[in-house]
């Protein structure tokens, strides 16, 4: 599907907020600046639609619901990652299957085989875990709709019938398949199931053959290029302060005079939907990673978290040469942000990215 505008056009709304930017024409494509994507916007463009081998449509179903649900209790409105989650892991893969044979039905009972292929999975992405997750009941006009998963062993008829590993959440259930994909050194590859439904009901009811959803595979990775969103903010730096130049200068804090800097944080939206991006980016709507802007103080504070550097940087202008600039306002703490998106093959994608969002200022 191509982009609904030139990519230029797309720098130019990085660089303006949606507040200035929503009631302005864009400038002709020869004066726009020549500026960085924002980094996560850069990640994205690399899956965006476009990119070699898109094939996907709008994503919809069971499966969508299931990863809005599960993106919600890992990530708030604006994408970061809660702490309270317990993914143990940065990266979740949804793999649809592909179904195979003839008619499902055959009286009461409902036979379906399904195949999950994992070919060309990412190097840098490693398996942790995987799950199936299925509803193991389904209400009918009469009766339910009661479900189980079979393995198949290649070349045997199906013998191993896959239990929950807990109890069903909201109505779906989870199978463990994760040493029938992870056997000795070898690569995943791909899976096969039977998925095994019988209606249960009064005799004399009559429902008409309602197909249950596929149930879809879940792969919990680790992708050691974006790394694990931290748990915890980073500590204070307390204990390294009788270790800071600003610190043990001789009357730098007396020096200071109450000197206040206009170095802080500055919002900075942008829309996915305006992007274009909002029909394979899923959630969050928004991405505000803000920035650092204003002019930092003569005398930098020991408790402003400087190095040392900006520190000797920051005298060297004052007392011995003008022409050196004084530290600049930049980013000092940042966290991650949660990202719900639809693949180029039709699955859904989990994915913590680090260092996206600016959270604090200092001077370097």
């Amino acid at each position: 599907m191509a982009m609904p505008y030139p990519f230029a056009i797309l720098l130019l709304l990085l660089v303006v907020p949606l507040s200035q930017g929503a009631n302005q024409s864009p400038p002709p494509l020869g004066s726009l600046p020549v500026v960085p994507t924002l980094p996560l916007l850069q990640t994205l463009q690399t899956r965006a639609p476009g990119s070699p081998g898109w094939q996907a449509g709008p994503a919809s179903g069971q499966p969508l619901r299931y990863m809005l649900n599960l993106y919600r209790r890992a990530a708030d409105r604006e994408g970061r990652p809660r702490r309270s989650r317990s993914l143990g892991t940065n990266t979740i893969r949804l793999v649809q299957a592909s179904s195979h044979g003839g008619q499902p039905w055959a009286g009461r009972w409902y036979l379906q085989a399904l195949t999950y292929h994992m070919e060309g999975q990412p190097e840098v992405e490693h398996l942790l875990r995987a799950t199936v997750v299925y509803l193991p009941s389904l209400s009918l006009a009469h009766g339910r709709l009661l479900c189980a998963l079979e393995l198949v062993m290649a070349g045997e008829a199906p013998r191993v019938l896959l239990s929950p590993t807990a109890r069903p959440r909201h109505g779906w259930a989870e199978v463990d398949v994760t040493p029938y994909l992870v056997l000795g050194n070898s690569s995943m590859g791909s899976l096969a199931l039977r998925h095994v439904c019988v209606r249960a009901g009064r005799a004399g009811g009559h429902n008409a053959p309602v197909a249950p959803g596929h149930p879809f595979l879940l792969l919990y990775l680790n992708d050691t290029q974006a790394g694990l969103a931290p748990l915890a903010a980073e500590p204070h730096r307390h204990r390294r302060d009788t270790g800071t130049l600003a610190h043990d200068l001789p009357k730098y804090l007396r020096e200071q005079g109450g000197e206040k800097s206009d170095c802080s944080l500055r919002p900075f939206p942008v829309s996915f939907a305006q992007l274009g991006w909002d029909h394979w980016i899923i959630a969050p709507h928004r991405y505000n990673p803000r920035y650092c802007k204003g002019t930092c103080p003569h005398l930098l504070r020991y408790d402003f978290h400087a190095p040392n550097h900006a520190v000797v940087q920051s005298f060297v202008h004052q007392l011995v040469d003008a022409t050196v600039p004084r530290p600049s306002c930049v980013p000092y703490r940042y966290s991650p942000i949660s990202v719900l998106m639809i693949e180029r093959n039709g699955g859904i994608l989990y994915k913590e990215y680090e260092n996206m969002i600016a959270e604090s200022c200092t001077c370097r």
